[in-house]
């Protein structure tokens, strides 16, 4: 398995290279021009040169010439080696030990002096760069040929010692971006080391506490904002399980309390066949109410956990809430309490989750309608989305309660609730959102309550 590369890695050597390469270049620029210009500069020393020997080769003639060429003593540093020759290509006089060191043979052939320079040849021997260079003077009916051998040998030298001195700077640079590199990076990548420790610091216990976006780099500051809003949403978390935790336990513990309670009464002495029945009938009542708070809770679990499937599909939205309705006619009937519909139009939905949480909500509302009041169920389409609007005129929430009200367990008032376990609005809601739609609720203390289910048409 590789192991991950390391950020600060990844940063020094690329600084590095980024480095190398500029200074490489700069440096191979910089050489590429001291080469040229001292190029250019032997070039025109030799041009010189050969204008010098021509014009004193013509002034003199060639028995004077020749003996100004002959005049080097042995072993004496000598910049030019010169040799003239006459039109039989004979040798007249040469620099000495010049016909051992460059043979006639070797330079080019000669030209006029201005166009000498074109076919100039580099020749090595013993241990010395020359450069060779041929051209003709005419004097009178005779044409002399004069060669020319530049001694470079020194400036070759030098040109290998700068090249040996550009590379030690290359390499030194390399090192120094290296280390600049390595503390640069260190010092920018010690805000994240600053991070990772405050982040290590937070445990369960300290969900609340926040690192802030100031005081980061400008960069880190987006990184700190999400975390923060991580941190957040693991403490609301946290803390809506604790109380589902806690709810769950209280309305668990209610019925079969009071299942407990009711067996050992009866246990403590001799009962009648219809006192045993009683205490049965009591029992099958808290069962069945336990069986219904854990069936909403696995719906409810399985909702948020994405794994209720959905079987959407067109249906007539008015005769799914008139069969509503009418199943809940007798409840109303008892209450004297009158259920009208209105609307009409087609929901895309799932008709089984769209009828539990049109029942939840039913359910809801006739226990909060005083005797003689209305429940009115309304459907209609809004903006392309498929509104069902459910109100009654019963008690109404107080407003404090309302931002609420869809939390699993949580009831307004224990006393006029505790017939239900505070799901049926957090059923409705987790079923409206299964459809990637929405719940909004409207409700004014002695004036009824509105519930509003919206459902997208996609």
């Amino acid at each position: 398995m590789n192991k991950p590369r390391s950020v600060a890695f990844q940063l020094i050597l690329l600084f590095t290279l980024a480095a190398a390469l500029l200074l490489a270049c700069g440096l191979g620029v910089f050489y590429s021009i001291v080469v040229r210009h001292a190029f250019a500069e032997d070039n025109a020393v030799l041009a010189d040169k050969m204008f010098a020997l021509s014009a004193d080769l013509g002034e003199n003639g060639p028995e004077v010439f020749a003996e100004e060429v002959t005049a080097h003593r042995a072993g004496q540093h000598t910049p030019y080696w010169i040799r003239i020759l006459d039109s039989q290509g004979r040798a007249i006089a040469e620099t000495p030990q010049m016909d051992r060191l460059i043979p006639t043979q070797i330079f080019p052939v000669g030209r006029e002096p201005t166009e000498a320079l074109r076919t100039r040849k580099d020749y090595r021997s013993a241990g010395k760069l020359f450069a060779l260079v041929s051209f003709n003077e005419h004097l009178g009916d005779q044409t002399y040929t004069l060669q020319v051998a530049q001694d470079r040998s020194s400036d070759k030298q030098v040109e290998r010692n700068f090249a040996l001195l550009f590379i030690a700077v290359l390499l030194g640079g390399v090192v120094a971006s290296a280390l600049i590199a390595i503390i640069v990076t260190r010092r920018g990548l010690r805000p994240l080391r600053e991070m990772t420790e405050s982040l290590s610091r937070i445990g369960p216990d300290q969900l609340k506490e926040r690192m802030g976006s100031t005081g980061w780099p400008r960069e880190l500051q987006p990184l700190a904002i999400a975390f923060d809003q991580m941190l957040k949403r693991l403490d609301d978390s946290f803390t809506r399980l604790s109380q589902f935790s806690a709810d769950l336990a209280h309305e668990l513990r209610t019925p079969i309390a009071n299942m407990l309670g009711e067996a050992q009464v009866t246990l403590t002495h001799e009962r009648t066949a219809a006192d045993y029945r009683e205490t049965i009938e009591s029992t099958v009542a808290e069962c069945e109410r336990l069986s219904r708070i854990v069936d909403n809770l696995l719906f409810v679990a399985r909702v948020d956990a994405a794994r209720e499937p959905i079987a959407r599909k067109w249906f007539d939205a008015r005769a799914a809430v008139e069969k509503i309705a009418e199943f809940y006619q007798t409840v109303a009937d008892d209450h004297n309490v009158t259920i009208n519909c209105s609307g009409d139009g087609e929901i895309y939905a799932d008709p089984d989750l769209f009828e539990r949480a049109l029942g939840n909500l039913l359910d809801n509302a006739l226990r909060f309608t005083a005797k003689h009041g209305s429940i009115r169920v309304a459907v209609s389409k809004h903006n392309g989305d498929f509104e069902v609007t459910v109100s009654d005129n019963g008690c109404g929430i107080a407003a404090e309660h309302l931002p609420r009200v869809f939390d699993r367990f949580y009831r307004a008032e224990s006393s006029r609730s505790s017939d239900g376990a505070g799901l049926g609005l957090a059923l409705v809601k987790s079923i409206v959102d299964l459809h990637g739609g929405s719940a909004v609720i409207e409700s004014n203390v002695g004036r009824g309550t509105t519930v509003k289910m919206i459902f997208p048409s996609v």
